[in-house]
């Protein structure tokens, strides 16, 4: 089984073929999404990249292109002082079912 480390949206994930994994906003409206793993896992070989394997590719399908995750909020209060704010944040993400993890 081949497994990848792929970096995305300034995060390192481990993948693998069949794998469906959320991802940081993918600014490009395509279908499909490509990236040069950093590391590439086969069976008993490992090949590290210095900073990414050369002739190595991973290709993914975009599944949801715009999602947003459940609103995460924050609360500052201070007692005492008249002192409170309340912010709340929605992070948007991109699904992707990886295809295939080819070395050539």
């Amino acid at each position: 089984m081949k497994k990848a480390v792929i970096k995305s949206g300034g995060k390192q994930y481990v993948v693998a073929e069949g794998d469906s994994l959320e991802v940081e906003l993918l600014n490009d409206n395509k279908k499909t999404a490509s990236f040069t793993p950093l590391m590439v896992i086969d069976g008993n070989t490992t090949t590290i990249g210095t900073p990414e394997v050369a002739n190595a590719t991973v290709s993914a399908d975009v599944t949801d292109a715009d999602i947003q995750k459940e609103k995460v909020t924050s609360i500052r209060f201070k007692a005492k002082k008249r002192v409170n704010k309340k912010r709340g944040h929605r992070q948007h993400k991109s699904v992707l079912k990886i295809k295939k993890i080819s070395t050539k």
